[in-house]
């Protein structure tokens, strides 16, 4: 059910990571590992299954939105996830853009 902002404290911008910032190049994710690095945890780390399929129901909207960023290898078995990872246009374009949030310029 809908509630009204004033009921809440304080809100926050809506920020996500772009694919280039989130994955590393030369790896692929599944959608529950992406999940989890969305969060700021390793891709491997323990959580439960609730929080785990929360956090997958965020991942999902992501991967759609940052398709064109993004390449696709299908599941190894058929029971098998598929797997993502960043499309070598983004990884260039991410190198080429350099380290972003850097003080060090």
């Amino acid at each position: 059910m809908p509630k009204p902002k004033e009921e809440f404290a304080e809100t926050y911008p809506c920020d996500f990571y772009t694919a280039a910032e989130l994955l590393k190049p030369d790896l692929l994710y599944t959608v529950p590992e992406i999940a989890r690095l969305l969060q700021g945890l390793e891709p491997d780390a323990e959580i439960d299954e609730g929080t785990e399929a929360v956090l997958v129901d965020w991942a999902i909207p992501w991967v759609m939105t940052n398709a064109e960023d993004l390449v696709v290898a299908e599941p190894q078995e058929p029971d098998a996830p598929g797997y993502y990872g960043l499309a070598e246009h983004a990884a260039a374009n991410a190198d080429a853009e350099g380290p972003t949030g850097s003080d060090d310029a």
